[in-house]
């Protein structure tokens, strides 16, 4: 089992920036890919971030490349997730996750990102 609990999400204005992190306890974080997905109002849920277990390959939405970074540190089973350049649209409930054998096994709670105009 392994619990991830994000934080970092609140209000910014647009162009603004926001770091959010998420902190995983349980079993070995280092085996885990960790992924960030969102979820606006009355949307599905969509993919935004994806780093491998030792943190040297990252994937991006198109709709987030070159404004946000994912990054880990294993020693203190964190990811993180640096968002610079925030528009409205980017306002949701952003959630991280923990990937084995394709499959991504737990999941956070999510916080809360709201963009103003």
């Amino acid at each position: 089992q392994v619990q991830l609990d994000e934080s970092g999400g609140g209000l910014v204005q647009a162009e603004g920036s926001l770091r959010l992190s998420c902190a995983a306890s349980g079993r070995t974080f280092s085996n885990y890919g960790m992924g960030w997905f969102r979820q606006a109002p009355g949307k599905e849920r969509e993919f935004v971030a994806f780093i491998s277990q030792s943190g040297g390959s990252t994937t991006y939405a198109d709709s987030v490349k070159g404004r946000f970074t994912i990054s880990r540190d294993n020693a203190k089973n964190t990811v993180y997730l640096q968002m610079n350049s925030l528009k409205p649209e980017d306002t949701a409930v952003y959630y991280c996750a923990a990937r084995m054998w394709g499959r991504y096994e737990y999941w956070g709670q999510g916080t809360q990102v709201t963009v103003s105009s």
